[in-house]
């Protein structure tokens, strides 16, 4: 794991240290990751971490034409929401979720991940907890925590806030890939429950309930079962195992329902000529958008835009194979596919 770890605190030494950077805090940090990190290696992974790169046998298995699959992501203000709740233990497995998911909706196994730390002021204890949710994350995603970077970056960042972003590279047989080619017309729309907001619609969401409503992050308001700082922290799903579950048996495409919503996300998956229709009003949308909608003066359509609104994947599944595949999985049927202009049409309820 290249963590190239900069850091300040007093002690440090000379004038480096004095401009908010020290190199014995940052070397100290790095001290026990070997060992947090290794649970995450299996056989492909070469090497230990501290060198300039990391090092994984591209073995496949025996794949006839493997193809290598790349994304990154962010967690957004949701780090807000953990600075505020002093906690930082869900927000790597937060990070490793999302990506693995963005992987997945290709076909693609994830294989391994790499992380980005950046602090105004490196904090051990945060530092600590942020890389035992990544472990988390790549140990029950199945994929390697390979490499990453630790910086400090002093007036980059307010005192006591970092920012966090993760690259991952999974492998999918070429005749597997799923890039929206093989969606037909008749397609069923399948909805899997999502757990809150995942990592989408912080900003907003902080706004309606900590600058409007005048909440704080212990409050628990009426017909919550939770706290603000427990609901606004519940852990990004991992889809993956259900897509491979269902894999080869109906399933064309999948969308993971991000930043833009149903229109936005299931659009990237549609060939010309085809249309989604997703009706919103067939599912219960969960408490906690409910509340934001009302509280907070959001128009429906905008509301759908923002979250996802208790959907956190779709899967597009063949009409003859979908009882199968809901029988496998769960989930909701949410609309369907048919021949018209490429875009999505979302049919939504008159009030949440």
């Amino acid at each position: 794991m290249t963590e190239e770890t900069r850091g300040s605190e007093e002690g440090g030494g000379g004038l480096y240290a004095a401009a908010g950077v020290n190199i014995l805090l940052g070397n100290e940090v790095k001290s026990g990751l070997q060992e947090l990190v290794g649970r995450t290696y299996g056989p492909q992974v070469l090497g230990k971490i501290g060198g300039f790169g990391g090092f994984f046998r591209a073995d496949f298995g025996g794949m006839e034409e493997p193809v290598l699959v790349a994304s990154a992501d962010g967690v957004g203000t949701k780090l807000k929401v953990a600075v505020m709740a002093g906690k930082h233990d869900t927000v790597g497995e937060d990070l490793v979720n999302h990506c693995i998911n963005d992987l997945a909706v290709t076909g693609a196994r994830p294989l391994f991940f790499l992380d980005y730390v950046a602090f105004g002021e490196l904090d051990a204890e945060v530092f600590r907890q942020v890389m035992e949710g990544l472990v988390r994350g790549c140990e029950l995603g199945g994929c390697a925590l390979l490499g990453g970077e630790t910086a400090q970056m002093p007036g980059m960042y307010q005192r006591g806030e970092y920012d966090l972003a993760g690259f991952i590279v999974g492998v999918v047989e070429r005749r597997k890939v799923m890039d929206g080619q093989q969606v037909r017309a008749g397609d069923v729309l399948v909805g899997l429950p999502s757990n809150g907001l995942h990592t989408n619609g912080y900003s907003l969401a902080r706004k309606i309930l900590f600058e409007k409503m005048g909440y704080g992050i212990g409050d628990r308001p009426e017909g919550w079962e939770r706290t603000i700082g427990e609901e606004l922290l519940r852990v990004h799903l991992n889809y993956e195992p259900q897509l491979r579950r269902v894999a080869g048996r109906g399933l064309h495409a999948a969308a993971h329902i991000t930043g833009g919503g149903f229109e936005d996300n299931i659009v990237r998956i549609l060939p010309e000529g085809l249309r989604a229709i997703v009706d919103a009003r067939v599912w219960k949308v969960p408490k906690v958008f409910q509340f934001l909608c009302e509280k907070g003066g959001v128009e429906v359509a905008e509301m759908y835009r923002v979250f996802n609104m208790g959907i956190g994947m779709v899967l597009v599944v063949g009409e003859r194979e979908v009882e199968e595949v809901e029988g496998m999985v769960g989930g909701v049927r949410v609309g369907r596919v048919v021949e018209g202009e490429r875009g999505v049409e979302l049919i939504l309820p008159e009030r949440l």
